[in-house]
């Protein structure tokens, strides 16, 4: 797959009669065309994916640039491994509302070849409603694994952060069974075979685990938003706002919030 940026959906109209409009298959699609071997989704961010056959895909591709639709967005070149690999990688960690997400995605040549042609590669560049509908596409491809806690269960842990994240990895690799363990590693890692930094971008498994973690989150993130009456904020920096309406609404802060972050001590 092959993804261009800043298109519009006028700008598809210059493609010809020869591409017919085709009906969207999700809320995030703008429009898509087919031809041949190809197909062209447009999504509300702005992206275009091209989808198909590889030749197809890369005339297609010399079609947009030709006619000076958007940009092509330069996709990862992940390292070419042998057997089957375990990634995982997490979310939340940072973000003073919810708990702690972690994914792992297993793969071989095979399912590996199918993760770079879905356009795991490109998962950077998806926003955070296109992340959920490549989440579903990865679930239904390879096996994976996603262990999400809420803040409460979060608050319930007597160690500290890293000690839980060696604790998840470890666990979601094992659920997983059966091959080499890559994570993303983060300050104090002590599990998997191999842990390397920005792994998302060299090993696919991981990049894939980083879109289900995402995507995990963000739905954590909406069941606490309709739990609390109020959208809760991505993030720390912007949250003193949100402590203040869990305080007035009278809500637990455990079930909402890592209350051993300093902000969160500092509010209370």
């Amino acid at each position: 797959m092959t993804v261009f940026d800043n298109v519009k959906k006028e700008d598809l109209r210059r493609l010809g009669e020869n591409w017919k409009k085709q009906p969207a298959k999700t809320l995030y699609e703008e429009v898509r065309y087919g031809k041949d071997d190809v197909i062209l989704v447009l999504y509300t961010s702005g992206k275009l994916s091209v989808q198909g056959k590889k030749e197809a895909v890369e005339k297609a591709a010399a079609l947009l640039e030709k006619l000076g639709i958007g940009e092509e967005v330069k996709s990862e070149k992940f390292r070419a491994e042998k057997g089957w690999l375990i990634g995982s990688d997490e979310s939340l960690k940072g973000d003073t509302f919810g708990g702690i997400v972690v994914a792992a995605v297993k793969a071989n040549e095979e399912l590996r070849q199918r993760l770079v042609e879905l356009g795991v590669a490109d998962s950077k560049t998806l926003d955070d409603r296109e992340i959920l509908a490549m989440a579903e596409k990865i679930r239904a491809l390879v096996p994976c694994e996603v262990k999400s806690l809420l803040p409460e269960e979060y608050n319930h842990w007597k160690g500290n952060v890293t000690e839980l994240l060696n604790k998840l990895h470890a666990e979601a690799a094992k659920d997983l069974s059966g091959g080499k363990h890559v994570v993303d590693k983060y300050p104090g890692c002590a599990v998997g075979d191999i842990q390397e930094e920005k792994a998302e971008s060299k090993y696919v498994e991981v990049a894939s685990a980083s879109v289900l973690a995402r995507a995990a989150a963000l739905k954590q993130l909406d069941y606490l938003s309709m739990q609390a009456g109020f959208t809760v904020p991505k993030g720390s920096t912007h949250v003193k706002e949100a402590l203040q309406q869990l305080k007035e609404k009278g809500l637990e802060f455990r079930k909402f919030v890592k209350v051993d972050f300093r902000n969160v001590k500092e509010f209370l």
